[in-house]
């Protein structure tokens, strides 16, 4: 990582953000403190438009319906028209039928530069056996390198599948980034703010894979670094973080808990 955070802070690049219902202020509060500027539309009409502005976009699957999907495709066809980088996040893909049928035409239809899921999320667009429960990863005993190596094979996107250790893959590249903290779970979207803070990387990083590491990577750290780690005092914490990080202070945290990506 050089100088990503400080080109993100320097250029406020426009990410724009298909939010389920339940998440949009965390996602937006979350590229907000980073210095990326969110942007939210639930109109397929302005689609077009919208994504001419921004940067990069991403898709999430939370609270599906059919305008949703609408406003979906109209901001993946934009995407391609003007080669604006994508992101999708998968979000419960096995639960339902309806929401894999939902996933499996788009993947048929479009091309996503990375898609970030859970385990179970991840194992499913792979095909891979997995007991997915709801949101949450669920349980499995494949090989989660094997099951993300698979699905980029697969999408020919940049995988990032979330967990204890965060896996980033684009098939042939592979980082294992053990910087997360158990706090994550305690606050519902923080998944999704991943999903769209990876937007803000990729709109300045031409490498998606280098662009996946790097967020992941920053994520985490400021989520692992907030000292009270109780539900109510760490969000607030995680967001005091993005907004006050560094390159420089990335690099401290990485020693300081004695990792390496």
């Amino acid at each position: 990582m050089q100088n990503a955070i400080a080109t993100i802070k320097g250029t406020n690049p426009i990410v724009l953000t298909v939010a389920n219902n339940v998440t949009p202020a965390d996602v937006a509060n979350g590229l907000n403190a980073l210095g990326a500027s969110p942007m939210m539309s639930q109109t397929p009409e302005e689609a077009d438009d919208m994504v001419n502005i921004a940067q990069a976009a991403a898709i999430n699957l939370g609270t599906l319906n059919p305008h949703q999907r609408g406003e979906m495709e109209a901001v993946m066809e934009a995407a391609k028209k003007y080669h604006k980088p994508t992101v999708l996040d998968p979000v419960a893909c096995g639960a339902t039928m309806y929401r894999l049928r939902v996933v499996t035409e788009l993947l048929h239809q479009y091309h996503f530069t990375v898609i970030r899921g859970n385990a179970g999320e991840i194992a499913t667009l792979a095909g891979v056996d997995w007991q997915s429960h709801g949101i949450d990863a669920g349980e499995g005993n494949a090989d989660l390198e094997k099951v993300a190596r698979l699905a980029a094979e697969k999408l020919g996107s940049v995988i990032v599948l979330s967990g204890e250790v965060d896996i980033v893959t684009d098939g042939t590249r592979l980082a294992r980034l053990p910087y997360g903290s158990p706090a994550f779970k305690t606050h519902v979207g923080t998944g999704d703010m991943l999903s769209s803070l990876i937007g803000a990387f990729l709109a300045t990083n031409d490498d998606a894979f280098d662009a996946a590491v790097d967020a992941v990577t920053t994520f985490t750290l400021c989520g692992q670094a907030v000292e009270d780690q109780r539900p109510g005092n760490w969000y607030p914490g995680l967001l005091n973080n993005l907004d006050a990080v560094t390159d420089q202070q990335l690099a401290a945290w990485q020693e300081a808990f004695g990792k390496e990506a």
